[in-house]
């Protein structure tokens, strides 16, 4: 199965587009976890648990799992997704950008450690950085594009030949990079009026959509504009911080619930 038809899949199994973010934090996860010798892995099966039947993705952060020394529980975070939520993409959220072998390695260390679905990648080196993480038809690449940052819009609107750079990174991902059908954009949702931008030069591919909840951004609006016209999906909107720690188990299940509801409505 290539990896469009296993977001197709994700999408109809879960009846919305809703992804949760695991950006696990010690100073607010809550301290029975650490009763457990992997708080980590232990706080994040919770979530897995708690929302599994909701979601469409799962998006592991990997500095957050690193800066701990817990690599191995986002190894096994990713292998207890697969268990429990067998429908659900695992996105991890790295970041990653570098040139030649480094880049192999990074796709590698995504991919085949790890074994994510698909992995953020930033495009500042342009193709040399992109087209690495593009060789496995079952996998993906998540190409930061135009996000949900306070600062982001200083490089991203920035104008080339009348365009924003994001703009032109949206339409170079439509029509060069996506030969095999496995190339997603980041695309946040607190600009509202850029994502209809991003929808206008990339009408096909799907977007990874941050910033909804603490961050401020709204399902229902990102649904309305962001939509591919095609099928009305297109969308995989992640709640991260709001769902998280929003306190016990009935608490994380309404916050999930919540952002669902913006994504049907």
């Amino acid at each position: 199965m290539n990896f469009s038809q296993k977001l197709q899949q994700a999408w109809e199994k879960s009846g919305a587009g809703l992804c949760v973010g695991l950006d696990p934090l010690p100073g607010r996860i809550p301290e029975v976890f650490f009763k457990s010798p992997r708080p980590f892995l232990a706080f994040n099966k919770h979530v897995i648990d708690t929302v599994g039947d909701l979601v469409c993705a799962f998006k592991p952060q990997a500095a957050h799992h690193g800066a701990e020394a817990a690599e191995d529980d986002l190894a096994e975070t990713i292998a207890y997704i697969r268990a429990r939520t067998p429908h659900a993409i695992a996105l991890l959220d790295a970041k990653r950008g570098d040139i030649g072998s480094t880049a192999e390695m990074y796709a590698r260390e995504a991919f085949d450690r790890y074994d994510a679905d698909a992995v953020t990648v930033n495009p500042y080196l342009g193709d040399d950085g992109i087209l690495p993480f593009l060789g496995r038809a079952d996998r993906a690449a998540v190409i930061l594009c135009r996000t949900s940052n306070p600062s982001a819009a200083l490089v991203q609107n920035a104008l080339i030949d009348g365009e924003t750079l994001y703009e032109t990174i949206a339409r170079r991902a439509e029509s060069h990079w996506n030969a095999l059908d496995n190339v997603m954009l980041v695309v946040g949702g607190t600009h509202i009026e850029d994502l209809t931008k991003v929808r206008a030069a990339a009408p096909t591919l799907p977007f990874l959509v941050p910033g909804i909840g603490e961050q401020g951004g709204s399902g229902r609006d990102v649904m309305r504009v962001g939509r591919r016209a095609s099928d009305g999906r297109g969308l995989v909107v992640s709640a991260s911080r709001s769902v998280l720690f929003a306190g016990d188990e009935a608490q994380i299940r309404a916050a999930a619930e919540a952002v669902y509801a913006d994504l049907v409505n």
